[in-house]
Order: structure tokens, then C-alpha cells, then sequence
């Protein structure tokens, strides 16, 4: 394939079932600035999927050509089993999209807002009254149904804004940064509405720059640099490429701490803390080697905690220094 790091899910005997959103090779580029250098995806139904990437990273430029607002320079595209480059109405028809600037236009209240999107959707009035009723009591907006969505706080906008969305009753909904600007019960507010979205057997395609949000919400994870694809898998998966997991044991009897770290060559000692520091993967066999280790020397620790790379570290390594980005990538090749 193309792209430097072939996604787990694209690879077996062929057998597995259609993606929802797939892309092979797919290219674009703006004058000499090569935004998207063939970026390879498999996105099943029903899952969420998170593209994370620094600005300018090119996730907004892969949202656009999905959801046939642009074309591509090159490769190919599929979303909802169309082909975005020969049936972009039959994609239009199967998704809905929400940016990071929104779409509700204040000037018109919340309720005049969704039956504009039904009109739009070409819906009876009956059939528009009812969807709009429904979707706002949904979303929690009847009590602001009647006000100008000028007056909505950042949340509740974003909330009308996804209801507008789910008017057409899109099977892949696109959220390009939905939370970027958002107060942190909101953002926590929109994770729900995600996550009752999926669990309705609607595919998100999320893009993201809150590292949080991705490991909160996505099934897989691809980070984005420099036009290409990092790596991608899931948030443990992505976690395990970067090194600086370790085991901390922490005594409260100096004597036992001394005992230990005289036998624990490798670990890293912090005599103020009476804490050592055993390089480790995390893994459940590593944990018990451990473990096995200190009830045959006998000695008892009083804390044992386990520390993994967060995303922060995946992020920053991946989308960092070349030399750490290469690093990396060999390691999910």
C-alpha cells in the first residue's frame, strides 16, 4: 500500500466486510504544498474513528474530499460503497457533516433552524414538524426551540448544529473539531451525544486536536503528518509504539528499599521518595515476572502502580522530530 504504515484492519485474506469510509492512495495538494501524500483508511460501520494531526495537518482537507465538497488530486475514495470521484450524490445521500464553524444561522430560531434543514431534505411539513420536534427534545433544545440561535451558548449550538445534521438520517456523520471552543461539560455533553450516535449504528469520522477526546471516543486511531499516515490502530495500540512505560515500586521501610534496589539492577532510583522505576511495557506477563520476582526475594512493596505512554506522547513523538517519527513508524510496520 501506499501510505507508510498499512492499517491493521486493511490487511488478511480480503474477507472482511465492507467499510464504511475507504481510501487508497488518496492525494491533494494545494499550488507546491502537498496537503494529503496518499493516505490509505479502512473505516468499519458502526465505529468511531478519530484522524489526529496538528494544524494544517490536511484532516479538514480529508473531510472535505469524503464528503465530495472537493475532489482529490489522486487515488481513490469510497463512502457508503460510492465512489465519491463518480456518485457523489449517492455519498451526499448517506452522510451528514458537521464542521468546527457552525452552520446554524442565528438570525432564525432553533426550531425554524431544523425545519429549514428538513425542507432541504425535501421532507413533508408533517413529516419536517415531527423529525424537528423529535431531534430537539433529543438534544435538549425544546425550551430553546422558539429563542434565536444567536442567543445559544457554544454547546447548545453545537448540539442544534448535529440535530440539523441528523435530519437526512445520515448513516456516516463527518464531525470535523465539534468540540474545538467548547467549555469542558460540553465537551464531556458532546462525547455523550457521540456515543449514543454509534450506538444507534451510525459511523462517526472524527477529527480531533484534543488528544483526550480521541482516546475517550475512538475505536481507531490514525495520526496524520506531513501528508501521510504516522500509524494507526487503537489508543492501547498506539500507546505501545512509544518507549517510557515502566513499573514504580514504592517502600516505606528504607531497609526493604535498599534490599531492593540492590537486586533491581535496571531500575531507577528515587531514595527521597523510596521509589524504584523498572522499565516496562505494561503488559500483564511483564507485570507478573515482577511480582514472581519479589515474593521469591521476599521482599513486599507497599504501592506498585503501572505507567504507560499517554497519546500526548504518541502525538508528540509521531507528528515531533523526524528522528522520533521514524522511530515510530518502524514499530507498527
Amino acid at each position: 500500500m501506499p501510505s507508510s504504515v498499512m492499517p491493521t484492519s486493511c490487511q488478511g485474506d480480503g474477507q472482511l466486510p465492507p467499510a464504511a469510509v475507504s481510501t487508497v492512495g488518496l492525494r491533494k495538494s494545494y499550488g507546491e504544498k502537498t496537503v494529503l501524500d496518499g493516505i490509505d483508511l479502512r473505516i468499519p460501520a458502526g465505529s468511531v474513528f478519530a484522524l489526529l494531526g496538528p494544524n494544517g495537518a490536511g484532516k479538514t482537507t480529508a473531510v472535505k474530499i469524503l464528503s465530495t465538497l472537493i475532489t482529490a488530486d489522486g487515488g481513490q475514495a469510497q463512502v457508503a460503497g460510492h465512489d465519491v470521484a463518480t456518485s457523489p450524490d449517492g455519498v451526499r445521500a448517506a452522510i451528514g457533516v458537521t464542521g468546527q464553524f457552525s452552520a446554524v444561522d442565528g438570525l432564525i430560531t432553533g426550531e425554524e433552524n431544523m425545519l429549514l434543514m428538513a425542507d432541504l431534505h425535501h421532507l413533508s411539513k408533517r413529516e419536517g414538524r415531527r423529525v424537528a420536534a423529535e431531534l430537539l427534545e433529543r438534544f435538549d433544545l425544546v425550551d430553546a426551540a422558539k429563542k434565536p440561535a444567536q442567543s445559544y451558548s457554544g454547546g447548545m449550538k453545537r448540539r442544534l448544529d448535529i440535530a440539523m445534521t441528523l435530519v437526512g438520517n445520515p448513516r456516516i456523520i463527518f464531525l470535523d473539531e465539534p468540540t474545538t471552543g467548547l467549555d469542558p461539560r460540553s465537551r464531556h455533553n458532546m462525547w455523550g451525544i457521540i456515543r449514543e450516535l454509534v450506538s444507534d449504528g451510525v459511523t462517526v469520522f472524527l477529527t480531533t486536536q484534543y488528544l483526550e477526546e480521541a482516546d475517550e471516543l475512538a475505536d481507531r486511531i490514525a495520526v496524520l503528518n506531513d501528508g501521510k499516515i504516522a500509524a494507526e490502530g487503537s489508543a492501547e495500540e498506539l500507546k505501545r509504539l512509544i518507549p517510557g512505560g515502566h513499573v514504580r515500586l514504592r517502600f516505606s521501610d528504607p531497609a526493604v528499599y535498599r534490599s531492593a534496589a540492590d537486586a533491581l539492577h535496571e531500575a531507577t532510583r528515587d531514595d527521597e521518595a523510596l521509589a524504584l522505576q523498572i522499565p516496562s511495557g505494561g503488559s500483564q506477563r511483564e507485570l507478573r515476572a515482577i511480582l514472581d520476582w519479589l515474593d521469591a526475594a521476599g521482599i513486599e512493596a507497599d504501592e506498585l502502580t503501572v505507567h504507560t505512554p499517554d497519546l500526548d506522547d504518541v502525538f508528540f513523538a509521531l507528528t515531533g522530530s523526524t528522528d522520533k517519527s521514524n522511530k515510530a513508524q518502524e514499530a507498527v510496520r
